[in-house]
């Protein structure tokens, strides 16, 4: 404080009010004495009541800052400060006021004394300072002693608030077999305490839960991989509890924790693998080609993309009968067929089948191949199936005019199951139409069952079936086609038949006066003739006869050779139309007659 004298000096001058602050509290063992505080110089802020100044010197106020504890549980009120003026000669005649905020509600003052008090407890963390204004009043005069002088009462604070993690819990996740090191997620927590007083908010960071898998750093709250060796296949999640305690972690500090659920992610680490060594599999020697036939599946402990796996048959024979392919979801292979099975001529077949993951990571490739392999065997199952022709379809010939009963061939079927059941044959006639063709129920020979006409018809489709004795519903069919082979039956005819040929007079020597054609029904060979008069018929001097040879117009018919008939000579006199019918008998002989 200042001494009394000099006090005394300046009082002589202009009346001062002066704050005498005292704070004297224990406060969680701490002791705190405000009178030690520099008394600090203020300019006087003088009041609009306040009307005449001017006949007193400009003075100023002389005041301490004041603080008080917040949280105070004391039974009395936790006394602040004094206000005190050097006008105040202790007779009670000066009256002291105080305004601002919480006067009247959370500060009092003693009008007399100028003591003031908090009557309530403060929270430092909802407001921390107030401003209030004071001022000296003579009580009989009721005139300012003082002008008006602001001054602020902060609200010192104590260590009252534990760290929290407000956005916690949280959620992180890591790669497995990550580093030791591997950064996973960095909490933050919040100490609502004052950071720039002592250490009620310095935080430290500590892991409570969690150990030896993640640690925590003490300063930053980076959590960190402990192991290098967190396998997701083993244990893919993880529950950590970090710890914030402040007061740089020392004993009677407050702590808040928060909860980090850390999910391992996965890599492809594990290779695919078969559950077991070999499988048997039963497909029925009917089974359709391209259709599915059976799946087989291998197990890979990774999910999504690293678990996909590609299969494939490495058995050149094997692969000439199967196929394998992966599903949508990249974990079945699906088993076809690419040809039929015969149990009469293999009645297993063993598959070699590798599996391989389909995005391996180069960075694993150290564990190990990623692939596996396994032996499938496939049991073919006999089915009792139709007889089976000798041949897809048959072909056969038979000359025309045959008498009924000719035989014009043989089909053979037999049953291709180890029963080899007898079979019967029989020809196909849904319309019930006359039939040109029988077949032996037990011999498949074909036979006619009338004579046949080339020129009729030259071809014969017929559709033959044949059954099992033993299942009559297991039934076969085979087409077959009879052709109708020609002979020389068919003598040729004069297309237009017999004509008159006149002849003018004038008529000159080699013209061509009559062209005649004739057809024959036979066919190739057999439809082959030529021109010619007969030899025992008179020779005509007056005209000769020319056969230009025959040309195939059509399978059933051939073109007749050309015939010309010249003139050598003018018959009868000039100017006079001689007709002369001539009666020319010719021979149409078959050339192979």
């Amino acid at each position: 404080m200042r001494d009394p004298a000099g006090v005394a000096a300046i009082s002589c001058l202009c009346p001062l009010v002066v704050f005498l602050c005292v704070v004297s509290q224990s406060c969680y063992g701490i002791r705190v004495d405000l009178t030690s505080i520099k008394v600090q110089r203020n300019e006087t802020k003088l009041l609009e009541t306040d009307k005449d100044y001017s006949h007193r010197p400009k003075r100023g106020w002389i005041w301490n800052q004041f603080f008080v504890l917040e949280e105070h549980i004391g039974p009395e009120p936790q006394y602040v400060g004094k206000l005190h003026s050097n006008s105040d000669k202790g007779d009670g005649s000066v009256s002291y006021i105080l305004s601002g905020e919480g006067a009247g509600s959370i500060f009092l003052i003693d009008e007399t004394t100028g003591d003031i008090h908090a009557a309530k407890s403060l929270d430092r963390e909802r407001k921390s300072q107030y401003v209030l204004h004071a001022r000296a009043i003579d009580r009989q005069t009721n005139r300012s002693l003082e002008a008006e002088s602001e001054f602020i009462i902060k609200v010192q604070d104590v260590n009252d608030n534990a760290p929290t993690f407000p956005d916690g819990p949280f959620l992180a996740s890591v790669p497995e077999i990550s580093d030791v090191g591997t950064s996973v997620l960095q909490v933050t927590a919040s100490d609502a305490d004052d950071p720039t007083y002592g250490n009620s908010a310095k935080i430290v960071y500590s892991i409570l839960e969690g150990q030896p898998y993640f640690s925590v750093d003490p300063k930053t709250g980076i959590i960190r991989t402990a192991m290098s060796n967190l396998d997701r296949e083993t244990r893919d999640h993880y529950v950590v509890v970090i710890q914030a305690k402040d007061m740089a972690g020392s004993v009677g500090g407050l702590s808040g924790s928060t909860t980090v659920n850390i999910t391992l992610t996965d890599i492809n680490d594990n290779p695919p693998k078969f559950p077991q060594k070999s499988y048997q599999l039963y497909v029925a020697e009917l089974a359709p080609v391209g259709k599915a036939v059976g799946r087989i599946r291998a197990s890979d402990e990774d999910e999504k993309q690293n678990a996909e796996m590609t299969y494939s048959i490495t058995n050149a024979d094997a692969a000439a009968f199967f196929t394998i392919t992966t599903d949508a979801d990249r974990r079945e292979g699906i088993i076809s067929l690419k040809q039929p099975l015969n149990y009469e001529k293999r009645k297993v077949h063993t598959l070699n089948i590798e599996v391989s993951n389909t995005h391996p990571d180069p960075r694993f490739a150290h564990l190990g191949p990623f692939k596996d392999s396994t032996s499938l065997r496939v049991i073919v199952g006999d089915v009792d199936e139709p007889p089976v022709f000798s041949m897809d379809y048959y072909i056969m010939d038979i000359y025309e005019n045959s008498p009924a009963g000719t035989q014009v061939g043989t089909v053979t079927a037999v049953d291709p199951d180890s029963t080899n059941s007898a079979v019967r044959y029989f020809i196909e006639n849904g319309e019930e139409r006359p039939l040109h063709f029988t077949v032996g129920v037990n011999s498949g020979i074909i036979r006619t069952t009338q004579v046949l006409d080339r020129e009729e018809t030259a071809w014969h489709n017929i559709t033959v079936m044949a059954a099992e004795v033993d299942n009559p519903r297991m039934v076969s069919h085979v087409p077959v086609t009879i052709q109708v082979l020609d002979v020389n039956d068919n003598i040729p005819a004069i297309s237009r038949g017999n004509s008159a040929v006149i002849v003018c007079e004038s008529t000159k020597n080699g013209q061509v006066i009559q062209t005649i054609r004739a057809a024959d029904l036979d066919n190739f060979a057999n439809g082959r003739f030529s021109f010619y008069v007969p030899a025992e018929l008179p020779a005509n001097p007056n005209f000769t006869l020319k056969d230009n040879g025959g040309k195939t117009l059509a399978s059933t018919q051939i073109s007749i050779s050309i015939m010309c008939i010249q003139i050598h000579q003018n018959a009868g006199n000039d100017n006079t139309f001689l007709f002369i019918y001539i009666a020319l008998y010719m021979v149409f002989k078959d050339t192979l007659q």
